[in-house]
């Protein structure tokens, strides 16, 4: 009867599972850093569009960046006009007083210039950091909500390289690039204005050669894209393998592999070496194209104009102006390109940012989550089946008890058996593929994430220290407490009297991951931690593995009062410290194989007592050696 129901359940939820390995799938493959990832061959357009959403909170400044560019561009139109006036009027009439306002004018407009100009560059930059501050911030935000299985499908340094170096790169491209293509364009057409309106013929003379730089920039920009893809794999890669190689330094010394590292370290780095020679060389293709069709334009306009070809007839004014503005109008071109260029470069780092931000967490609040009230305690485990990914290997296979409030249970069993995986779907860092957990009667996943994990204090195997010091740390667990609360709470797991024993007590620093600390410490500073938060239900992952036999004696006598009245659930390999629980569950091939108190287990005579029994050999067999 319970596998049909679970039978019924798996077909029920199918569709949500399906969906859920879609997602992973369009989330990025399992990789390493020898391994790339895929991008898309082309410019993503709606990645180009994305990034006006963060342009938007800051239009009142654009608009006044516009204004003042608007202005300067007009100022760049109406040099040359001025200097076409004082060549072909003003100097041969001999006015001195008209000489001296033109002059007066240059100068003036020249000082607007410059102004306009300084403040363009300073206001631009500020949006543009802004705007990288917004981006980054929603990227690490983001990266908070994702689940577990998203951490283990990539390198962490793959996705470190997304809020850092990625984000780095779209600095120029936002800061200047985005809205002075704007100002460009505008310059653009109303140089092109402003040439027909002088001479018509002789525009068309200027603009002969524009279909070739056209032609230029697309073939150019397929290459591009494609080089600077390959750099952002190899950059990605690269990173990773840096991330674990310092991750993993102890091991290398240990073995004394650091000639091996270094070698892959060489082919990572040489990958990217290549890569970004290529990617560059192509990028130098693009500034002399365009360079030189605007040589050859001016050129051509000098020729033109002096010859009187193709029935250009000009003064010498107006080819002097023709020539202003042959470079107000190529240079907005040649800014363009390089825009362009630049959002090649981008497009490649906005596709794997925008990946990043575009993948939904599978643990998320369902639409119409209640708020978990003040609970008791009282779990149940219904049938449970979980998956890591859909079609999968079962991790757990009808996993089915039911604990009442403040009873304290044990998870025993061999390495990979499933222990974890249950205190993980408590927690809700997984969803079960089939079944329900419940708490108090209220499926884990019909409550807001919030409100499930404020009530649960969870202190799992690889226990974490942050940068900063002990009395910090501790108050992790919650952020309005007291000192006194803090140290009360380190007096109850043991940890106050070598604190007190640290260079500065509670003041004293720690580095990152707590390397400054024995494994011991670090743990009993991480128990302090979650005992301070006062969670109703509280899970502990091989708590003491790392805490010796004396201090886990004491350490034991401090906890009894505090899991009075608590439901909590232990897992541990060393089961001297579980003897005392309520309930212990042997799980073995994710399955529960049996249960009972310790005199129960040992009773029956079944896989607790052989491993109790070869625990007690390992133990007598130390101690008389």
């Amino acid at each position: 009867m319970r596998a049909g129901t679970a039978s019924m359940r798996a077909q029920g939820r199918g569709q949500q599972a399906k969906s859920q390995g879609q997602q992973q799938a369009q989330a990025g493959q399992r990789n390493t850093f020898r391994e790339d990832e895929d991008l898309a061959e082309q410019i993503n357009l709606k990645d180009i569009a994305r990034i006006g959403s963060y342009l938007k909170p800051y239009v009142k400044d654009v608009v006044r960046i516009l204004l003042v560019v608007i202005t300067m561009s007009c100022i760049a139109v109406a040099i040359p006009y001025l200097t076409k006036i004082m060549i072909d009027t003003v100097i041969p009439s001999g006015s001195m007083g008209q000489l001296t306002a033109l002059g007066v004018g240059f100068f003036a407009a020249i000082v607007v210039y410059e102004l306009c100009h300084r403040y363009r560059t300073v206001a631009i930059t500020r949006v543009g950091q802004e705007m990288l501050k917004d981006m980054r911030r929603d990227l690490f935000t983001h990266i908070q909500t994702l689940p577990f299985s998203y951490f283990d499908s990539r390198p962490h340094g793959k996705i470190l390289i997304r809020v850092v170096n990625y984000v780095n790169t779209l600095s120029d491209t936002l800061s200047s690039g985005l809205i002075n293509v704007i100002a460009d364009v505008f310059t653009f057409f109303i140089t092109l204005i402003a040439m027909f309106l002088i001479d018509w013929r002789l525009t068309l003379w200027s603009l002969i050669l524009f279909p070739l730089l056209v032609v230029w920039v697309l073939v150019l920009q397929h290459f591009q894209r494609r080089a600077y893809q390959r750099l952002s794999n190899k950059q990605s890669n690269l990173n990773a393998y840096i991330h674990e190689s310092i991750a993993g330094v102890k091991t290398t010394q240990t073995f004394v592999r650091e000639g091996e590292q270094f070698a892959t370290f060489q082919e990572q780095q040489g990958q990217v070496r290549s890569s970004w020679m290529r990617a560059v060389r192509l990028q130098m293709l693009m500034w002399p194209g365009v360079q030189n069709v605007s040589t050859i334009t001016i050129a051509l306009i000098y020729y033109m104009g002096i010859m009187g070809l193709g029935g250009v007839q000009v003064s010498t004014g107006v080819l002097i102006a023709f020539v202003g503005y042959a470079n107000s109008f190529w240079n907005p071109v040649i800014n363009i390109g390089n825009f362009y260029n630049q959002l090649i470069t981008c497009s490649a780092y906005l596709e794997r940012i925008f990946e990043t931000l575009d993948v939904r967490p599978e643990i998320a609040d369902k639409p119409g989550a209640t708020q978990l009230p003040p609970i008791k305690g009282k779990v149940d485990f219904n049938d449970v089946v979980f998956r890591y990914e859909p079609g999968g290997r079962e991790i757990l296979n009808l996993v089915d008890f039911h604990v009442q409030p403040g009873q304290t249970v044990a998870l025993v069993g061999p390495t990979g058996a499933g222990k974890t995986t249950i205190v993980n779907l408590l927690s809700r860092f997984y969803d079960v593929s089939e079944g329900s957990i419940t708490i108090d009667d209220h499926d884990v996943r019909d409550v807001t994430l919030e409100s499930l994990r404020r009530q649960m204090g969870v202190m799992l195997q690889d226990t974490f220290i942050f940068t900063g010091n002990v009395r910090e740390n501790i108050r992790y667990g919650k952020l309005d407490a007291s000192d006194q609360e803090i140290e009360e709470a380190a007096k109850a797991v043991h940890a106050h009297e070598f604190i007190m024993d640290l260079p500065d007590g509670y003041e004293t620093r720690v580095e990152e991951r707590g390397s400054t600390l024995s494994a011991g410490q670090r743990q009993l500073i991480a128990f302090a931690r979650v005992l301070l938060a006062d969670p109703r239900i509280l899970i502990l992952d091989e708590a003491t593995s790392a805490i010796d036999t004396r201090t886990e004696e004491a350490l034991q006598a401090g906890l009894r009062h505090l899991l009075k009245g608590r439901t909590s659930f232990v897992i541990a390999h060393r089961l001297s410290t579980i003897e005392g629980a309520d309930q212990i569950y042997y799980i073995d091939h994710g399955q529960i194989v049996e249960h009972g108190s310790h005199e129960q287990l040992l009773a029956q005579k079944g896989a607790y007592y052989r491993l109790y029994e070869s625990q007690y050999t390992m133990i007598r067999d130390a101690n008389g050696a």
